[in-house]
């Protein structure tokens, strides 16, 4: 990806050029700085599969593996707040074959997500830059929905092999802003024991419990750096509503009737086990929640007859998530980079430290 095509503004259903020119986005259409013969349009539910393949082709160039699947498109495609209309584009090779696609998404208008996959078989041409390009002004149009005086910002994650989207993100005014991990672990014998501190017992959701669990969670990951409060409808359609979600394999530490801790875990099938969340509150610090609901999933993991087990953290964690998880014997088997451009100055909303 390189160049940039001919500066353009979203607005509604149209793409305006700067020269005044306005063309329809709901049908297909030649734009000029696209390479000759690609034409860009709106993805419709038609196209969910061509563009998971599009993924699952970049994945495979930098990992050797998909990992996509067709149920975290539906998912990603059906969470709130999101529509195909206005929100997504793909860019068609002149063969029909999908070459890009981009996205965004947003947390109460102050952080905007963007996302660009560019097929290998065509970087280089300057569509990663044009379709930056899209999600940019798109982005412009969350400032008047932000809160008054809050910090805007877009935001992009790439990974630390694709050096390419690096570049592009840099050459458009984006600055490296934090690094992100994942980490993981093979279970190559029985885990370590959990051991509970004294009163606290551990449970697996029950019908009833959504609510405070995600309270719980809030409360918890409001000491992690860019958390941005979640609305609930939000938060269970990324929870509870996932092709994999299996509520036996979350496991709350109670004291009494308080949610103390909680790991809430997915067995993802072909791309392993995760704790996609973990998380203690703050009276419960410090007493070795973490390290025990961390066995206490390898355990049940390990039970299933799967060996390897996932999950991100921030790289540099302001609760200091990455010593626990090396202490359990995970480490880094990929490394990400989060890059931002600041849309509009302000109050910063997310959180940026912890006080002491």
């Amino acid at each position: 990806m390189s160049g940039y095509g001919e500066r353009i503004v979203f607005d509604g259903d149209y793409i305006t050029h700067e020269k005044g020119t306005e063309i329809m986005t709901n049908i297909e259409m030649k734009i000029e700085g696209l390479p000759q013969g690609f034409t860009l349009r709106r993805p419709t539910l038609d196209d969910l599969l061509a563009v998971k393949q599009l993924l699952n082709v970049g994945e495979i160039a930098e990992y050797g593996a998909a990992e996509t699947m067709e149920s975290d498109m539906h998912m990603t495609w059906q969470r709130p707040g999101f529509t195909l209309a206005t929100d997504a584009w793909i860019v068609l090779a002149p063969d029909g074959e999908v070459a890009a696609y981009a996205s965004i998404g947003h947390r109460n208008h102050i952080r905007v997500y963007e996302g660009v996959e560019v097929h290998p078989a065509y970087q280089g041409r300057g569509i990663g830059t044009y379709l930056l390009h899209l999600t940019e002004q798109r982005a412009y149009q969350h400032i008047p929905e932000a809160p008054d005086g809050a910090r805007v910002a877009l935001t992009g994650e790439v990974s630390n092999l694709n050096v390419v989207g690096q570049r592009v993100l840099e050459k458009n005014g984006f600055t490296l802003n934090r690094n992100f991990w994942r980490m993981g672990i093979e279970l190559q014998e029985t885990p370590p024991s959990a051991q509970w501190p004294e009163g606290i017992t551990v449970h697996t959701l029950t019908p009833g419990m959504e609510r405070a669990v995600y309270e719980a969670d809030e409360e918890a990951f409001r000491d992690h750096w860019g958390f941005i409060s979640m609305e609930f409808e939000e938060w269970s359609h990324w929870a509870l509503k996932g092709e994999h979600f299996d509520p036996s394999l979350w496991f709350l530490a109670m004291d009494g009737d308080e949610i103390a801790a909680f790991a809430l875990c997915v067995d993802e099938k072909e791309t392993g086990g995760w704790v996609h969340v973990l998380g203690v509150r703050r009276p419960w610090r410090r007493r070795g929640l973490g390290q025990a609901l961390l066995y206490h999933a390898f355990g049940e993991f390990y039970r299933r007859n799967i060996h390897n087990v996932y999950l991100g953290v921030d790289a540099q964690s302001l609760t200091g998530a990455t010593r626990l998880y090396e202490r359990v014997g995970m480490h880094v088997v990929r490394q990400y980079k989060n890059y931002e451009k600041e849309l509009r100055a302000g109050k910063e909303l997310s959180t940026q430290y912890v006080e002491a």
